[in-house]
């Protein structure tokens, strides 16, 4: 290697390291918007409904609507303003939406209230967008410590969200949780500042494929594919369903402090990101399939504690290995389903599988608070089971049809 390609690879890491410090940090700032909203979404909306509570979880459910539409938002806005534009965007979306929420409680307005959680959704979508950016903007060698940089920021993200829901939700007392939205005003102002100082890399444009791009059809049909789909929408919807459901039984049906509730959120988020550092080395060493299974069988422990009781054990206990089971679950299957199409195949396929990923995610949520209110709480354990069971015959008869191959 001669002097000047030295120097040019030396530059390209000095300034690899300088955005994805800077996407770090808007990552732990942006990222808190989702712990702050879904700890306490589902328990503002239940405060502003009259008789009928069943539609609580629905501002929560705006929120997963969101941040799917701000996934496709921001594939658009990327293309024609540029991704540095894109990712302020986000942050100026998420302050709008907090604000939105902040009117929307002190009016005691519920819809007004379920459509803010829906323009701080899109903001998440944005920014679930950021470890993408990162990985860009990196050379090989680089990738992989970007990316446990942006890690490491959503588990900032997991403690500063809750902690923000607890300190400012007397803000406006009466108004319960209206401060904690209004939180988000200045942390989205405090993002726009650190992604102003990024100079992100133009994107490449993908240079024409040797190999024609298969159908749609032909991809999303095998056995590969649909396995991995149906396991990661499986384990996503029952974090989702379970989670979002998990306020409302602590504080409406057990009488714990909301404070107690939100930390429970605050160890579920940790749980849910803790586990990325080393969820990629264990699937190489062991296999997708076999981490699936290990989340599955995690969120069935889940189940398992959860029906023990209702001491604050139970359900912490319960939400800690919520979040473990979705690490293993969801990453082991997006594994899966990546190593079903080649790269540039990856657009169609990708938002083929998003449009099922994050349409059950926000059934699954939305129909968290009906089922709460008519079955209660114990049922909603109960769901974990036949869909963990189902996901796990799946992989069975994966595992089983490739063992022939291999043998071949």
């Amino acid at each position: 290697m001669d002097g000047t390609t030295g120097n040019g690879l030396d530059r390209q890491l000095r300034s690899a390291r300088r955005n994805v410090a800077f996407l770090a940090g808007a990552q732990a700032i942006l990222g808190s918007a989702a712990p702050l909203s879904i700890s306490v979404g589902s328990l503002a909306g239940y405060q502003l409904l009259a008789a009928d509570k069943s539609l609580a979880t629905a501002p929560v459910t705006g929120f997963n609507v969101g941040t799917a539409l701000g996934a496709i938002g921001i594939a658009f806005l990327s293309r024609f303003l540029g991704r540095k534009a894109a990712f302020i965007s986000g942050a100026i979306i998420a302050a709008l939406g907090g604000v939105l929420a902040t009117i929307a409680l002190l009016r005691s307005n519920f819809w007004l209230f379920a459509v803010s959680l829906l323009v701080i959704g899109i903001s998440s979508g944005f920014t679930q967008k950021i470890r993408f950016a990162a990985a860009d903007a990196s050379p090989s060698s680089f990738k992989p410590k970007a990316i446990s940089w942006i890690l490491g920021a959503g588990i900032v993200s997991a403690i500063i969200g809750p902690q923000l829901a607890i300190w400012a939700k007397d803000l406006f007392a009466p108004f319960t949780f209206a401060g904690t939205f209004l939180a988000l005003l200045p942390l989205g102002l405090i993002a726009i500042v650190i992604l102003s100082f990024l100079k992100l890399p133009e994107m490449k444009k993908a240079s024409d494929a040797t190999v024609p791009a298969r159908p749609l059809r032909e991809i999303v049909t095998t056995q590969r594919f649909l396995t991995g789909m149906i396991c990661g929408i499986g384990t996503y919807a029952l974090m989702s369903f379970v989670m979002t459901g998990a306020p409302l039984a602590m504080v409406i049906g057990c009488g714990f402090p909301t404070e107690l509730a939100t930390l429970g959120i605050q160890w579920h988020v940790l749980a849910m990101f803790g586990p990325s550092f080393f969820t990629g080395m264990i699937i190489a060493r062991v296999g997708a399939e076999r981490v699936v299974a290990l989340g599955l069988v995690t969120l069935m422990a889940c189940a398992v504690v959860a029906h023990l009781g209702i001491e604050l054990w139970n359900f912490w206990g319960a939400l800690v290995l919520l979040g473990i089971g979705w690490n293993f679950g969801f990453i082991g299957s997006t594994a899966i389903v990546a190593s079903t199409y080649r790269p540039h195949e990856a657009d169609k396929v990708q938002g083929f599988h998003d449009i099922f990923l994050f349409g059950f995610v926000a059934l699954s949520s939305f129909s968290s608070g009906k089922v709460y209110e008519s079955q209660g709480w114990s049922f909603m354990n109960l769901v974990i089971w036949p869909v963990a069971i189902g996901c796990l015959i799946l992989l069975a008869a994966l595992m089983l049809r490739r063992k022939p191959a291999a043998a071949a």
